[in-house]
Formats: C-alpha cells, sequence, structure tokens
C-alpha cells in the first residue's frame, strides 16, 4: 500500500567516476604538481630562448613543445589516479618489462646524443629515456613482490626484489648513469625498511654502494672527474656548476627580475638540469622555497595517507614512489647548489624534457590512486584488534 500511494523509491545506481575519484583524491598533492608545471612553463619562457636562438629555432620552441609534453603527462597523471591497487599493480609489472627490455637494448639501438652515455632512443622527432619509465613501474613491482612474500606459501618476494635492484642497476651503470642507479637503490632501501628489514642489512647494502663508488671512481675517468670537482675548493666560474653557483648568488632573496638572468645565456642544460638555477636567479629564494615547499607536500601528504593503510602492496609501492619523487628532486636541486656532485638528472615536472615530464605524471598519478581514500579501518584500529 505505501507504494501505491507514494511510489518505489527512486533506484540509486552505482556512484559515477568522476564525482568519486574527486572525492577519494589527494586534492592537495595533485594541485601541487599541476603548479610544480605551471612553475616549469614559467621558467621555460625564460630559460628556453636562448637555446632555442642558439640552434636556430623559434623563441619559444622548446616552450611550445614542453606545454604539449605537460599535457599529455597531466592527462596520464589523471588516468592513473583513477585506477585500482590492482589495476596500478598489473600495469606496473607490464610496463617494468617493457621498460627493462628496452633498457637492454640501448647499447644496441640507443644513442648519446654526444653526451657520452647511451640513454636515449632517437624517434625522430624526439627521443625516449627508458629509464625515466622504469623508475616508477621498478617500484611498483618490488611491492608486488615484497607484499607477495608476507603471504603463507608466498614466494621469497625480498630476495627477488634485491636480485631485480641488482639486474637494474648494473644495467644503468653500463650506460653509465649512476645518478638513476642511486635512485632505484634509494628506493629500494626504503621500501625494504618500510617492509622490516633489519638495519644490518641495510648497513650491509650501505657499504656495498660506497665500495661500488670506490671501484667505479677508479676505473671511471669521467666519474672521477665529478667527484674531484665537487670536492676541490675552488669553483672554476667557466664549468657548469660556477655558472649555476653564480646565478643563485646573484638571486638572493628577490631575485633580479623575470628575464634579467645571465645563467641561461651560458648553461647549454639551463631549462634542464640546471632550471632551478634560472629560478634562483630571476625569483630568488622566494621561488625556490615555493617548489620545495610543493615538493614536500606532495612527499608528506602521501606518507601521512599511506600511514592509514593496512595492504603491504600499497605501503610499499606508495611510499617507494614518494622516495622516487622527493630524492630525485633534493639531487637536482642539491646539484645545482653544489651540496652533491654533477649528475644529468631533471627536476620532476619542471625541467624541460618528454620523458620526464610524462613519467613524473605517471608517478605521481599512481601514487595519487594509491593513497586515494578506501573504506577501510584505521591502521591503529587494526593493530588494536590484533593484539586482543
Amino acid at each position: 500500500m505505501t507504494e501505491m500511494a507514494h511510489g518505489t523509491a527512486p533506484h540509486r545506481g552505482a556512484d559515477p567516476l568522476l564525482p568519486r575519484w574527486w572525492r577519494t583524491v589527494d586534492r592537495w598533492s595533485l594541485s601541487c604538481a599541476v603548479m610544480l608545471f605551471g612553475i616549469g612553463l614559467l621558467l621555460g619562457f625564460a630559460a628556453s630562448p636562448p637555446l632555442a636562438e642558439r640552434n636556430g629555432l623559434d623563441p619559444f620552441h622548446y616552450v611550445e613543445r614542453q606545454a604539449l609534453f605537460g599535457l599529455i603527462a597531466l592527462v596520464a597523471m589523471v588516468i592513473c589516479s583513477m585506477l585500482s591497487p590492482t589495476a596500478v599493480r598489473r600495469i606496473g609489472v607490464i610496463g617494468f618489462l617493457i621498460a627493462a627490455v628496452a633498457l637492454a637494448f640501448l647499447p644496441v639501438f640507443g644513442t648519446n646524443f654526444g653526451k657520452g652515455a647511451v640513454r636515449w632512443y632517437s624517434i625522430g622527432f624526439g627521443s625516449v629515456q627508458p629509464s625515466e619509465f622504469l623508475k616508477p613501474m621498478f617500484v611498483v613491482l618490488c611491492g608486488w613482490l615484497m607484499a607477495a612474500g608476507l603471504q603463507i606459501g608466498g614466494p621469497p618476494g625480498r630476495v627477488l626484489s634485491f636480485i631485480v635492484c641488482v639486474v637494474i642497476v648494473g644495467m644503468l651503470a653500463l650506460q653509465p648513469d649512476f645518478g638513476q642507479a642511486c635512485l632505484i637503490v634509494f628506493a629500494w632501501c626504503v621500501m625494504y625498511f618500510v617492509a622490516g628489514a633489519p638495519v644490518i642489512l641495510l648497513g650491509l647494502v650501505a657499504g656495498l654502494v660506497i665500495a661500488a663508488g670506490v671501484f667505479t671512481y677508479g676505473a671511471s675517468e669521467h666519474f672521477a672527474r665529478r667527484i674531484d670537482g665537487y670536492l676541490s675548493t675552488e669553483i672554476d666560474p667557466t664549468t657548469q656548476i660556477g655558472y649555476a653557483a653564480n646565478a643563485i648568488r646573484e638571486g638572493g632573496v628577490f631575485g633580479v627580475g623575470l628575464g634579467e638572468g645571465e645563467v641561461k645565456q651560458n648553461l647549454p642544460d639551463a631549462h634542464t638540469d640546471f632550471i632551478i638555477a634560472v629560478a634562483a636567479e630571476e625569483y630568488g629564494l622566494i621561488l625556490v622555497l615555493c617548489i620545495l615547499a610543493l615538493y614536500a607536500t606532495i612527499a608528506v601528504n602521501a606518507l601521512v595517507r599511506l600511514l592509514r593503510e593496512r595492504d603491504p602492496f600499497v605501503r610499499y609501492a606508495g611510499t617507494g614512489l614518494v622516495a622516487i619523487l622527493a630524492m630525485q628532486a633534493l639531487i637536482n636541486i642539491g646539484v645545482a647548489a653544489r651540496l652533491l656532485p654533477t649528475k644529468g638528472m631533471t627536476l620532476p615536472f619542471v625541467s624541460y624534457g618528454g620523458s620526464s615530464v610524462i613519467a613524473a605524471g605517471i608517478t605521481v598519478g599512481m601514487l595519487l590512486a594509491l593513497t586515494r581514500a578506501r573504506p577501510q579501518g584505521r591502521m591503529a584500529d587494526y593493530l588494536a584488534r590484533a593484539r586482543g
């Protein structure tokens, strides 16, 4: 009778995808990533015209390409952020296999573009750097292996992840690309630490890394030259580090003003590896601190959300993605400030480069997918029930 008088209750369909995504995603981190890309475009307008002029191109050639790369990266970030943890795991495993094969064939089909290290595939209208895409996929694969090792009758996930790490680091060292190799080792160590690895084992890994560095210093003239330059008490003002240090010093707190900087006229990598020097010179310490704050917001927000997660895979993979993103940013800024030896490493979302920007979009997109709010009890409640 009630139904006859008032009608049946309207059927409520499934929650639409976009509203559910917007309600559950970490909007602070998403906004920070978009702002970093916007800052990258702003700095591109300042840093890239001199290089474009030297190469006989339109003044804003590199800015236009960066805008296209950034659009692809933002789309990839949003799409990845809509995935479930299971889908992230599957894409990560498949993507790792593809990127690892591409990395293995670099010595045969790759090119160095006159920079000494074979890291890229030339595809006519541009280039692809497999190691950039390998990093997030490696993290997801190792997160899956470590989580699978916790299951009863599961595989020796930690051992397998260590073997994968050693193989990838060896392939990167042969390019040579010691910067990316260090990132891979750091991410694996962070994930292994979160997974409950003994400190003694991590100390052993650190010792092996130091031993490898000492061996490489004696075997590689290029590596030794960079270390010697870093340890030297005097800076050659005509080197990239010399120009970058002078730019940071001249910028001061508020910078010399938009378009007034000189470092972009002298640095061939002012729009890529040393983009932070352009930011420091023209906009001063203020913009550099803003950039650091944006990366810190992404990292801290993600780690806080991961503390509530009960799924081991989500915790391990999410922590590894945070480690990759944050450490790459710190290395890039540390090199420009002469706190670290010179490495060819971009600033995620900010530096020019298709592979770098798109890979950063995928990294943050996967991180957003893993940290989305899901119906589950708090981790503290779960541990309390387990102890009871």
